[in-house]
């Protein structure tokens, strides 16, 4: 596993943390992340995205105070074997509600079409990451 697990945001409204571990959530509950995938090293992630160890450092702990890491002994942190992995579809939906909420909020505000919007997210969609 390498430091480009991570899409890293520096100006973004979230901070750096919340988005690491916003994206640990999403892929274990996934099934991107398996229990006892090992995590890139923190020196590795902060390095990579050019952001402060101490922010790595925290979302790391933040996420093992959750359940979803553990630090193992001359390993690392890994995904805890007793994360929820996989989960249904809906409920993987359900992380996003709050997204998609704010896409149809701004979508109103800046008056777009429906159709315009769908067909914009269906091409970002198909994109390759």
């Amino acid at each position: 596993m390498d430091a480009s697990l991570f899409t890293v945001q520096p100006a973004g409204p979230e901070p750096i943390y919340r988005q690491i571990v916003e994206q640990l959530r999403r892929l274990i509950a996934g099934g991107q992340l398996g229990a006892g995938d090992a995590l890139p090293s923190v020196r590795e992630v902060a390095g990579f995205h050019v952001i402060n160890p101490m922010t790595v450092s925290r979302a790391y702990s933040l996420a093992e105070a959750e359940g979803l890491l553990e630090r193992l002994r001359g390993k690392g942190m890994v995904v805890a074997s007793t994360s929820r992995s996989s989960q249904s579809e809906a409920s993987r939906l359900a992380m996003l509600e709050p997204s998609l909420q704010a896409l149809v909020r701004q979508s109103r505000e800046l008056e777009l079409p429906a159709e315009r919007v769908l067909r914009r997210l269906t091409t970002l969609l198909e994109d390759e990451p």
